[in-house]
Parts: structure tokens; sequence; C-alpha cells
């Protein structure tokens, strides 16, 4: 009786055994979000970094504005040391002056020779007429004396009158073209004035442009976010990501974004418009709403931060995109350069079927097919390469609960939220299904019995 006893209390132990405790929950209809969380800093949307424009080293000799300052488009900001090129201008200024009053006074006596034309003009026909009023007396005079009326002494003074009328008109036409030809003179020397006036003209452009180049203006209305020079301190022109060469940084606080690096594995996710939140760490409790503007397409190296095309050897290392977010309200205290963290919603799904995400689970298509209950071994069959890539085939799915067994059911899944995932196919709502632990459901065998056991674990003893 005590050896029956004990064989039969062997047994209960071993069939104890083979149960396997597990926790338990239900596929659950809610509303589901997927979210993309990425972090990285505040930055305005347009800023712009200020440099000299001079073309030697110049010394700083005024700055007018201050950090934080509200700038306007245009305003000045700062003057660099311009003895020469002011120099430069007022003397470019003096010769435009001189060419123009030269102009003006050849223009003045082109006017002149005009008139003095138009004058002599006049007298050449007037001499012309009192040439042929000459010519007639001539004729008349030549009748009379034909019939012995008159004397030819007064014949004689008539042909005197007619010459001397002929003279004048000559004369009266070399004159018109002796100022015809210092009018000629006149406009040559006009042109060669209005030349020189052009010159000057651009040598006066060319110099005041140089002297442009001493004061650095605003282009854009917007803060002034970084000063790093003061007076008296040389800037250097032509020296790209120079400290020596950047005087100030403008920023269009207008539009304040997000920029973020969002992981390689979520940004196939992310699409232009969608909504996200956004926390910053200088301003704790506060969450502001974005929407996404702009996705990079460059891959940038988490460890160097420069972009995966510029590294010359192959790199299977972690990389990032840069997605920013245009904050919709940006709060007046916020300051570029502040550490953020923002939450892209990239799909929502209403009334979802969800079950929580650790119960999802990975089994291969031969373990869970039904073993022979008797231990004897079995032949080994040796099967095709198709049935044996068959029976490799990893299947998502969950176990669930049926009566005192863990069945497992492959499963469809949609988008993923925080702790949930979606249920596209495979279960139905209420099914209850194995979420835990975790050791359980990566070793649990389908068909397996189970036990389950919802309570709280309890806290080690201290």
């Amino acid at each position: 009786m005590l050896a029956g006893g004990g064989g039969y209390y062997a047994k209960g132990k071993i069939a104890e055994r083979d149960i396997v405790t597990v926790q338990t929950g239900r596929s659950t209809r809610q509303d589901l979000a997927a979210v993309v969380t990425a972090s990285g800093e505040i930055k305005p949307l347009k800023y712009i970094n200020i440099g000299t424009n001079a073309n030697v080293p110049s010394r700083i000799t005024d700055i007018l504005v201050v950090e934080g300052q509200k700038v306007k488009q245009g305003q000045l900001l700062a003057k660099l040391e311009s003895v020469q090129p002011e120099a430069e201008v007022a003397a470019q200024r003096a010769n435009l002056s001189s060419t123009e009053a030269d102009s003006a006074a050849t223009e003045s006596a082109l006017k002149v020779s005009d008139e003095n034309i138009r004058t002599a003009q006049a007298s050449l026909e007037r001499s012309k007429a009192e040439a042929d009023r000459a010519k007639i007396f001539v004729d008349r005079a030549q009748k009379l004396w034909d019939e012995k009326i008159i004397a030819r002494q007064e014949l004689d003074q008539r042909k005197a009158d007619f010459e001397a009328t002929q003279a004048a008109v000559r004369e009266a036409e070399s004159r018109i073209l002796q100022l015809r030809a210092q009018r000629q003179q006149a406009q040559a020397t006009l042109s060669s004035a209005q030349r020189r006036i052009t010159l000057a003209q651009a040598n006066l452009k060319r110099a005041a442009d140089v002297l442009q180049r001493t004061q650095s203006v605003a282009p854009i209305t917007g803060v002034i976010t970084n000063l790093p020079v003061r007076v008296g301190e040389t800037v250097v022109p032509g020296i790209q990501n120079s400290s020596a060469s950047l005087l100030m940084t403008i920023a269009d606080m207008s539009v304040i974004t997000a920029e973020v690096k969002v992981d390689e594995t979520d940004i196939v996710n992310v699409k232009l418009q969608q909504e996200a939140d956004i926390t910053i760490d200088a301003i704790p409790g506060k969450t502001f709403k974005g929407r996404v503007i702009e996705i990079g397409n460059t891959a940038i190296l988490r460890s160097s931060g420069l972009a995966a095309s510029q590294s010359a050897v192959a790199s299977q290392e972690a990389k990032d995109f840069k997605v920013v977010v245009a904050l919709d309200n940006p709060p007046d205290e916020i300051r570029p350069g502040l550490s953020c963290t923002a939450k892209v919603t990239t799909a929502t799904r209403p009334k979802a079927l969800t079950i929580p995400i650790q119960a999802l689970t990975v089994r291969q298509k031969g373990d869970l097919e039904a073993k022979p209950e008797d231990d004897k071994k079995q032949p080994e069959v040796k099967l095709d390469p198709v049935a044996e890539k068959a029976k490799k085939e990893e299947l998502q799915g969950v176990f669930v609960i049926a009566g005192d067994k863990a069945v497992f059911k492959k499963v469809e899944t949609g988008i993923t939220g925080a702790t949930d995932i979606e249920v596209t196919s495979g279960l139905n709502e209420g099914d209850e299904i194995i979420t835990g632990s975790y050791k359980v459901i990566r070793t649990l065998r389908n068909d397996a019995k189970v036990k389950v056991d919802n309570k709280a674990p309890k806290k080690a003893d201290s």
C-alpha cells in the first residue's frame, strides 16, 4: 500500500510540473496611435550668420545692437574701419562733380553755338535778299543806260553795290561754316564729357560699394541670437565657418521649429504635415503642438553627426534622419538651442482591436505540429527541401487560452502604439491571450497545459 501510494504521489508531482503558470489578458478595442519619438533642439526656421563683406581684414569700430535685441530689415548693425573707403568715395564724388560741371559748360557753349548759327543764318538770308535787290537795281540801271537816260556813273554805282552785297553773302556763308565747325567740336567735347561722367559714376559706385561693405545691415527682421565679437576686434573676410569672420547671427523668430533626429527604422513612417507633440526640457510641464514641415533625405551617422555620404568608409553603425517640426504657438520665453523631444503621430486607428505588445511571439511552423504521445523514438523521416523549408517558416502569432491549454494562433498586425499593437486578423474581441511572463512566452509550446495566475507578484522580503 505504501509503495502504491508513493507511486501515485510521484506521478501527480510530474503531471503538476508539466503545467505552466501564465498571466493572461484579453484582446480589446481602443483608439490606437503610432508615435515616433525623437530628440533634438529648438531652432528658428530661418537664421542668417552675418559676416564681414570687407575685402581686407578690418577693425570693428562700432556695434549698434546687443544680443537678444529685435532688429528690422535694413537696420544698421555694426561698422568697420572705413577711413580709406570714405576718402575714395569723397574723391570720386569730387571727380564726378567736376566732370558734370565741364559737361554743363559744354552744353551751354553748344546752346550758344546753336544760337549763333541761327543768327548767322538770318544774316545770310538778309544778305541774299539785299544781293537780289541790288541785282534788280543793276539790271534797271543797265536798261536806262542803254536808253541814254542815266549817266555812266550811276550804272557803275549800282554794279558796285551789287558786288558788295555778293561779298556780304559769301562772308555770311563762311561765318556759318565756321560756327558749324565750332558746334561739331563742342558736340564732340560734350560726348567725351558724358563718357567721363559715366566712368566717374561707375568709379563712385565701386567706391560706395567698398564703403558699404564696412557697414553691416540686417538682411531680415529678427532677433540677435549670437554676438561673439567686441569693438576693437579684427574680422577676417573670406574664411567660412571661422569665428574670425562671424559678426553675429540673426534669427527670424516668427517660425520656431524643433529639429530632431529620427532613427532610421522609424523614418519611413514619418510624413509631411503629421501632427507632433513637443516638450522642452527648459519649460517642464508643458506640451506644444506642431506639424512636420521637412524630412531629411540624407542619413546622418550617429557617432560623428556627419552625413553618411561624406564618409569614405562604409559603416553599419546606427543612422538618423533630420526631421523639422514647426511649433504652432511657440512661447515667448523660447530660445534657440533648447533641448526638446518631439512625439510624431504617424498613424491612428479608432476602435482598433489591440493586444499587449509582449504577447506577440514567433514560432516555426514545424514546432506547431502535434507530437506523438508515445515515448518510443520514432524513426527519422528525411523530408524533401521544399517540405523542410516549409517547416522552418516563421509565423507571427499569440497563444490563446483554450480550456486548460495554450493554443498558438497566427495573427496579422497593423500599427504599433506605446504598449499595444493592432491586430487586423486572427483574433476576436475578448479572446483571452497569454501576456506573460516573457520567459514563458519565449519557451511555451503549442497545446501545452497552463494554469492562469493573474495575481500581482509578491515583493521579496527585505
